[in-house]
């Protein structure tokens, strides 16, 4: 007699895969009340120093010094206003993007057409602007080779030929390619956070040291002639310092790019998701306007950074190189004279590897932070006008994660092709500088047609607000007016 045996299973539950985090989303249990003290408030900043470390890189290091030491402390005034007024523009954007949830290039998306034009000018903006990262790429490089000479002539003998005579030409290469293609893993792998906190990091350091040569100065034997600085609140404006004063004011404080890029991080850091989605219930304009008073703090701390940084480049460019023709093209001769300028307080050895420290820091913040920025913006874009399959948080993150990828090599070409970093700053500030009239103009109709009425700032703003967008079109117009009456042989 067989006897058969039931066999029993335990039935297995079904675990639904976990929800893939959105900083875009809006979710009820995001809601947070904002803090009101401000050592509290003060934890909570961050956008702002990612802006810091993309600004304090080719804008104060290689275009405000070399406007220091082309026309010496004339334009003093105007390094100071670009720094201060753009903020005003600034916090409209990030005070949007809290109040809707929507991210720069969505909010330009609600004027219809013109924000479209906005935005396709933006991507002609930053696909000129990589050329400022490309003169970052082979700074950095021409640093890492300062500091490890012997490296490209051993990988030149390594491989013999056309590779060992390049490399002779140009030993920054081997550190160059290896600075894109860190950037790229890194930023592929990174989020918010990793920005943040990488971007601060850097640029610190290098700041508060070329702040103390600068008091150093006149015990260094290069007292620091106060009658010129006074010149520098005279509102002149050299004809032969035009080209380098317009791309100074486009890239240094905040820049067009950087005024694009302050929305996606305010995004991401949850200032909007801490306040939540707007309605017209009293709770949530109170948590709106007390994350707002946040960003505002957030904004206004980083400029004071980048500030104090645009000075102590301009002032040492001004005081030490002013005389000596502006940095060269070359990225050696550039990197050299950068040393140049730190020698009278650290002596050559202190400045060697002071500039090689220091160019490291304050250029691979801005390629780190403003090739992550652009990476969000550019996913954006073809999100929001239907050009790109993109319709969740994993395709954004995909997309994102591949320019991060691409944007650095990209850069790495056109380095390796253009070869002048001083050109490169300059084309991609003067670009930028004829960008942020579009970005003025783009943030008043946020203000007066989208913004919750309820959010909007006072009379007082407002003014600082017309004036910011009047200085940003002025800008444009003189730097488009010089370059026709170049093309007409004045």
């Amino acid at each position: 007699m067989s006897q058969t045996t039931a066999s029993t299973t335990t039935p297995v539950e079904y675990a639904p895969p976990a929800p893939v985090f959105d900083p875009y989303a809006l979710p009820p249990d995001a809601i947070q009340d904002p803090p009101t003290q401000f050592s509290r408030i003060i934890r909570q900043i961050g956008p702002g120093l990612i802006l810091a470390g993309a600004i304090v890189g080719t804008g104060e290091l290689i275009q405000t010094t070399h406007l220091g030491a082309k026309a010496g402390f004339v334009l003093l005034w105007l390094v100071l206003l670009s720094c201060f007024i753009k903020v005003f523009v600034q916090v409209e954007l990030g005070r949007y993007a809290i109040a809707s949830g929507k991210p720069t290039m969505t909010a330009f998306r609600e004027a219809g057409a013109v924000g479209t034009f906005i935005g396709l000018c933006w991507v002609v903006m930053m696909l000129m602007t990589q050329l400022q990262l490309g003169a970052m790429v082979g700074g950095v490089g021409q640093a890492l080779h300062l500091a490890m000479p012997n490296v490209s002539p051993w990988v030149g003998s390594v491989f013999g030929g056309g590779v060992q005579s390049y490399l002779e030409a140009q030993p920054e290469f081997p550190w160059a390619l290896l600075v894109a293609i860190g950037t790229s893993v890194l930023l592929a792998v990174g989020s918010y956070k990793w920005v943040e906190t990488g971007s601060t990091f850097m640029v610190v350091l290098f700041t508060f040291g070329t702040m103390l040569c600068v008091a150093l100065l006149p015990s260094a034997g290069h007292p620091i002639p106060w009658d010129a600085v006074a010149s520098g609140f005279k509102f002149s404006l050299p004809h032969a310092a035009i080209p380098a004063a317009i791309a100074m004011f486009g890239i240094t404080g905040v820049g067009a790019a950087e005024l694009i890029a302050y929305p996606y991080w305010c995004i991401e850091k949850g200032y909007a998701r801490r306040a939540g989605p707007a309605d017209a219930s009293e709770s949530w304009l109170r948590r709106s306007r007390g994350w707002v008073r946040v960003m505002h703090v957030d904004a206004w701390v980083s400029m004071v950074i980048y500030s104090l940084a645009t000075l102590a480049f301009f002032f040492l460019g001004a005081t030490v190189l002013y005389g000596r023709g502006g940095l060269p093209g070359t990225v050696g001769g550039m990197t050299d004279e950068l040393r140049y300028m730190y020698q009278p307080v650290m002596g050559a050895q202190g400045a060697k590897w002071f500039i090689v420290i220091g160019v490291i820091a304050v250029l691979y913040s801005t390629l780190y932070a403003a090739t992550a920025a652009n990476s969000r913006a550019l996913t954006d874009f073809l999100r929001v006008n239907r050009w790109a399959p993109i319709s969740g948080p994993v395709d954004r993150a995909r997309w994102v994660r591949w320019f991060c990828v691409v944007f650095p090599l990209i850069d790495l070409v056109l380095y390796l092709f253009v070869k002048n970093p001083v050109l490169m700053v300059t084309i991609g500030g003067f670009v930028q500088a004829l960008m942020l009239p579009m970005v003025g103009g783009a943030a008043l109709f946020l203000r007066y047609r989208r913004t919750d009425r309820r959010l909007t700032p006072g009379l007082i703003w407002d003014a600082f607000l017309w004036v910011s967008v009047a200085a940003l079109t002025a800008t444009a117009y003189i730097g488009i007016h010089n370059q026709v009456v170049k093309l007409r042989g004045g």
